[in-house]
């Protein structure tokens, strides 16, 4: 009796060393997805997140979850999401101002450096940026503002969501090219309160993302004179652009991308960029951001949206650099 008891004893053993192990359950089953958005609600990085939250959900199988992170600029939600684990459960949807701009604007401050802290997988889409006047300004179209500054040097203020963003460095851009000498009015909390006070006629002029001031342009609160795309948006076909205005230089965009950070495994990211293009390419998708004044603008492969923050980086960086802006 011993003996069996002792042969079975030893097979099992056998078996427990040459069995396989359990294999690990596939990305991403074991928790829900944070996708951190380093802005308030309300914004453009909001009004994309919150659009494509489910359908990703959806597609992963697995829930993603929306973490609004503000504050500094989008420091403070870009560093959370560099410092989480490379385990896949981290999303940060990043935009041109966290990972392309604020690096010249802060320098070493910057805790985070985008380009290296992370591993660039997407980008997603382009949203509008829209200049827009109080409806009291007499003008009607970008020249006529231009004469009405120009007649006015020194005495209107612009309104920006603060001083190192890219709406401050867009109106830098065109105040360089056209000539113009206009007050900056930073403001803190992201783009809602520096659109209020322009519609209350506090500022008379800003660059502002098209979600922000949608509703108020349509609504007759604001006058859009042109937006910053290549081509007009659609929700908006009577407002030019910038180029057609006369500024083929200022074609930007406050573009959005997806980011992990670095470490995650390369499955991981392969997985996740065949998910956002999936979920990017639905027309459902497509239309709820086109009604906000969005396009989806996905990269072709995620080192030519690695290339794509690369250069602007090094765009913006030249303006900040030249016009002396700092974060103060």
């Amino acid at each position: 009796m011993r003996s069996t008891v002792s042969a079975l004893a030893a097979l099992a053993l056998i078996f427990s060393r040459t069995a396989p192990a359990p294999a690990e359950e596939a990305w991403p089953r074991k928790k829900p997805i944070a996708l951190i958005v380093p802005f308030a609600p309300g914004g453009a990085s909001d009004f994309v997140a919150r659009i494509i939250g489910p359908p990703l959900s959806a597609e992963l199988k697995q829930s993603v979850v929306v973490d609004n992170r503000g504050g500094a600029s989008g420091n403070i939600g870009m560093e959370a999401a560099a410092r989480a684990p490379a385990d896949g459960y981290t999303i940060f949807l990043g935009n041109v101002g966290t990972t392309a701009i604020n690096p010249s604007i802060f320098g070493s401050e910057l805790k985070t450096r985008p380009q290296v802290d992370f591993i660039p997988v997407s980008k997603i889409v382009d949203v509008a940026d829209v200049l827009v006047v109080n409806t009291a300004v007499p003008a009607s179209s970008v020249k006529e503002f231009v004469a009405h500054a120009k007649a006015r040097s020194g005495q209107l203020n612009f309104g920006t969501p603060g001083p190192g963003s890219q709406n401050r460095l867009e109106m830098e851009m065109f105040m360089k090219l056209a000539g113009l000498d206009i007050l900056h009015v930073p403001y803190k909390g992201g783009a809602g309160p520096a659109v209020t006070d322009l519609i209350g006629g506090q500022t008379q002029v800003m660059f502002t993302t098209l979600p922000s001031a949608m509703q108020f342009i349509k609504a007759g609160r604001l006058r859009a004179l042109a937006v910053t795309l290549a081509q007009r948006v659609p929700d908006l076909p009577d407002v030019p652009t910038m180029t057609e205005a006369g500024y083929p230089s200022m074609v930007s965009a406050s573009w959005q991308g997806i980011f992990v950070p670095k470490g995650t495994p390369a499955a991981v990211v392969e997985r996740l960029f065949a998910a956002a293009h999936k979920v990017m390419g639905l027309e459902e998708v497509r239309k709820r951001l086109a009604a906000g004044g969005a396009e989806v603008a996905t990269s072709k492969t995620q080192q030519e949206f690695s290339a794509y923050l690369k250069s602007e980086s090094e765009r913006w960086g030249a303006l900040v650099k030249e016009r002396q802006i700092t974060a103060n």
